[in-house]
């Protein structure tokens, strides 16, 4: 399991695309919005494929069968 820091965001959360792009899954956000409908992607236990999906400290995304805890 990783952990994400969110040390660099000055905002209660980050969207599922922002996440991606800076803990280096993507490297554009038009990437991300395409790799978010093809990828398995879960978020807190539920299946994810919105983009704009809030994450909050402490939420657990499972992308490709690697675990990120966001803190």
């Amino acid at each position: 399991m990783k952990e994400f820091t969110m040390e660099k965001i000055t905002t209660e959360y980050i969207t599922l695309q922002q996440f991606m792009k800076l803990s280096g899954i993507v490297s554009t956000g038009g990437e991300a919005k395409l790799k978010i409908k093809e990828m398995d992607i879960v978020v807190n236990g539920e299946k994810e494929n919105r983009r704009g999906r809030k994450l909050y400290p402490g939420d657990k995304v499972k992308i490709e069968g690697k675990t990120y805890v966001v803190f």
